[in-house]
């Protein structure tokens, strides 16, 4: 089981943590916010008072016996730009930072950052997919370029297999699986017919998605 560390109990650290913990892990969080920690103790594993800005505080928690850690600091560039340079120097093979914007997400790849979340962003992705189509039900970016969207089917290919859509010729993308209710098939039957009210989980680029949107209009 891998061991996370959170630093920065905002609302987007509180909620990785606290989601990573209801998944069954063993998460640490961390805040100088005395009032944040009381907040999230009962939510995770262990819950601690630090000075996220102190380098002493922050190595003698311990940094390195973690797999991930998760630098939930974008408001405070210096802080996470620390945090991040002692997490790989203590050996992290994972640091996950939270950036507000392309800048400050190049600033933390370049000193060593594994992966930038851009939450602001990509809420403001999802949401603006969810406003211009009913059909979409949620939206994975994978880069600007490609996503991973949940789509109830079409009108116009109900009543219709895989196959008859032809949609890797057509649009340009693959059905990754079928959801029906509560079931979810990751191989689905290409010869199957489709029925109202199936959802579609589809990888393709942002441009041949919104493609589907307008053959529905």
């Amino acid at each position: 089981m891998k061991q996370y560390l959170v630093i920065g109990c905002g609302r987007f650290g509180a909620s990785v943590a606290t989601t990573m913990h209801l998944l069954g892990h063993e998460v640490m969080a961390i805040d100088k916010n005395e009032e944040v920690i009381q907040a999230i103790s009962d939510k995770v594993t262990h819950a601690a008072i630090v000075d996220v800005e102190d380098e002493q505080a922050l190595r003698s928690i311990g940094i390195g016996n973690f797999d991930v850690v998760v630098v939930a600091m974008g408001s405070y560039l210096r802080a996470s730009i620390m945090v991040t340079l002692i997490a790989k120097e203590m050996g992290v093979s994972q640091v996950v930072c939270k950036a507000k914007d392309d800048i400050q997400g190049k600033v933390l790849y370049k000193i060593g950052a594994d992966r930038i979340i851009y939450p602001e962003r990509d809420m403001g992705v999802k949401v603006a997919h969810n406003l211009v189509s009913d059909n979409i039900l949620d939206h994975i970016e994978l880069d600007p370029k490609y996503s991973i969207v949940e789509v109830v089917t079409p009108r116009c290919w109900i009543g219709k297999t895989l196959v008859e859509l032809d949609l890797r010729a057509k649009y340009e993308i693959s059905v990754l699986a079928v959801k029906i209710g509560k079931e979810i098939d990751v191989t689905p039957d290409p010869n199957k017919k489709l029925e109202r009210g199936t959802i579609l989980v589809i990888l393709g680029s942002t441009k041949s998605i919104s493609k589907i949107t307008l053959d529905e209009e």
